[in-house]
Order: C-alpha cells, then structure tokens, then sequence
C-alpha cells in the first residue's frame, strides 16, 4: 500500500501524549522501526498520512523515521502495517 503524509498536522495534539503513542494505544504494539518499505531507520514519529490513490479520504496514523515524515509525494509501507484512525472522535477523544 502507498501513502502519503499530511501537511499542516504538527501543531495537531492528542490525549495520548504524543501521536506515536496514539497508535501505541490502539494497536497494542511498540514501533521500533520505521514503517516505510525498505527503511530500517527509528520510528520517531507517529505519522499523519492518508492512502495513494483511493477514494479513502481519511487521515491515519503510522510510524516513521523523520526521514519519511517529512516525505512529500506517495511511498509504500510494509504490509500489514496497521492504520489508526487520527480522528479523535472515534479514539482517544481527546
């Protein structure tokens, strides 16, 4: 799957503490390692990215390095990469 990051999302907060906890929270896993395809960087960074080429519209979380956060343009992520939903609403509500 491709993604692309978000622009305008560092002054977002969440309750979780910090985005890359947010997703800490929800998939019950602890990202070491950048979850862009082929990047064995740290995982620093909890991501605002939304899916290439699909009518999906939403905003998601992932981990990545800085590197691939600051990103422009679409890559690929390793499969099974879990996408947690940004909207707070439907999370952390906070």
């Amino acid at each position: 799957m491709k993604v692309k990051k978000v622009n305008g999302t560092s002054d977002r907060k969440c309750g979780c503490g910090s985005w890359l906890n947010h997703w800490h929270n929800y998939t019950h896993q602890i990202a070491q390692i950048c979850r862009a395809k082929g990047c064995s960087r740290k995982a620093i960074d909890g991501a605002h990215v939304k899916i290439c080429y699909s009518t999906d519209n939403r905003e998601y979380i992932i981990p990545l390095c800085r590197e691939h956060n600051l990103k422009n343009g679409c890559f690929e992520i390793n499969k099974g990469t879990d996408l947690v939903s940004a909207n707070k609403i439907l999370t952390c509500k906070t």
